[in-house]
């Protein structure tokens, strides 16, 4: 098995890997690159582990004139920029002692051994400067197979870093096969260790979750996450009902895949603009504005809000409620303050101004300044 992707053939990497190819160590592309490369998925990060510790990549790359980085030199890793590329370069390691979040490792020479202490098969993937691919654990035919399955023992696997249970369910949504379903084994482990969710931050988690939701279809992996009393442990009061529907409607965006599980999401730690962009769609789906008023309140935004309206009722999704929407998102309200002085001003100015938006989402935007105006003075 060979890989021959533009990453791994650019220039950039090469440099880099002969770099620790040619001091005599080994210098190999793992986990992500190669899974994807493997699977004609995009590649975004490059990642390559060596037997050389992390003092003589530094070395090493100095003596080659590219740019080391210690971003992580405590646990074995270096970053090298090579023509403004980072590689990400870690050495090969074995766990002495694990806690749950962040594990005690010595380094090693020994590339079964790095492979060994790695979540799942298909991560345990490497392939050398040639693209040859190196299967320590018996991952390419997971791969081939689409099964998202532990290395060893899941439970074993989950112990050392309880995100694994997270990632179980987001690697299965991206890579794994719809027809194959959650390895068995796996989801057992994840759902008797759920409870360790509690020892992670909340930062971690939100980020699984944000990852998770944006895969192709996540509904089936999230599905399995309620039956398993996981879901409520990162969502608490979350219902994953109306994820499948809102996902068949079109809604896309992660955000909107949440605003359909409903539940408390304060426990994600997200940022202040993606909590307004989530309550505007949970709000907007659940209280039955018009599609044009949405339109007008929420941009484009407003299409996910009537995806999630639908899933949540159970109904089909009218087209017609869409076209509305973008009309109303890209209507401009023809009323100013200026329209209404001098005969309005104060407080009565804003009241009218507000009721003049409102009676012109309730005509979806026909009624123009004149009629507006004669109305609003007329009362």
């Amino acid at each position: 098995m060979k890989i021959e992707d533009d990453w791994l053939t650019a220039a950039t990497t090469q440099v880099v890997m002969a770099m620790l190819d040619d001091a005599g160590f080994r210098a190999l592309a793992v986990g992500g690159c190669v899974r994807n490369a493997l699977l004609d998925a995009p590649v975004s990060d490059i990642d390559i582990a060596t037997d050389a510790h992390p003092e003589r990549v530094v070395e090493l790359a100095e003596g080659a004139g590219l740019k080391p980085v210690p971003t992580g030199i405590a646990h074995g890793t270096v970053t090298v920029v090579a023509d403004g590329v980072p590689h990400e370069i870690t050495t090969f390691r074995r766990d002495v002692e694990t806690h749950g979040r962040h594990a005690t490792v010595a380094f090693s020479d020994n590339v079964a051994e790095d492979a060994a202490r790695r979540d799942f098969t298909m991560n345990a993937l490497y392939a050398d400067a040639a693209g040859h691919v190196i299967d320590p654990l018996g991952g390419l035919s997971d791969l081939r197979a689409r099964h998202v399955r532990f290395i060893g023992t899941p439970a074993d696997r989950i112990v050392e870093d309880y995100l694994r249970i997270l990632r179980f369910f987001r690697f299965t949504a991206w890579y794994g096969d719809p027809a194959l379903g959650l390895d068995a084994e796996g989801l057992a482990a994840c759902a008797a260790h759920a409870e360790g969710l509690e020892r992670l931050s909340a930062e971690r988690i939100g980020h699984e979750m944000r990852r998770l939701l944006a895969a192709p279809d996540p509904a089936p992996a999230v599905a399995a996450m309620a039956q398993a009393g996981i879901l409520a442990r990162v969502l608490p009061g979350g219902d994953a009902t109306a994820l499948a529907p809102a996902v068949h409607h079109g809604a896309s965006d992660w955000i909107a895949r949440l605003a359909a599980l409903g539940g408390d999401a304060s426990g994600l730690r997200l940022s202040k603009a993606e909590a307004r962009h989530l309550d505007e769609i949970a709000t907007a789906a659940r209280d039955g504005t018009a599609p044009f008023a949405l339109g007008d309140a929420l941009g484009v935004r407003a299409a996910d809000a009537l995806r999630v309206r639908a899933a949540l009722l159970g109904a089909p999704l009218d087209v017609r409620d869409l076209d509305m929407a973008a009309r109303g998102a890209t209507a401009r309200f023809p009323l100013t303050a200026k329209d209404l002085m001098p005969n309005l001003s104060g407080p009565d100015l804003g009241v009218a101004l507000a009721r003049g938006r409102t009676l012109w989402r309730a005509s979806e935007g026909r009624l123009d300044r004149a009629a507006l105006k004669a109305r609003l003075l007329e009362e």
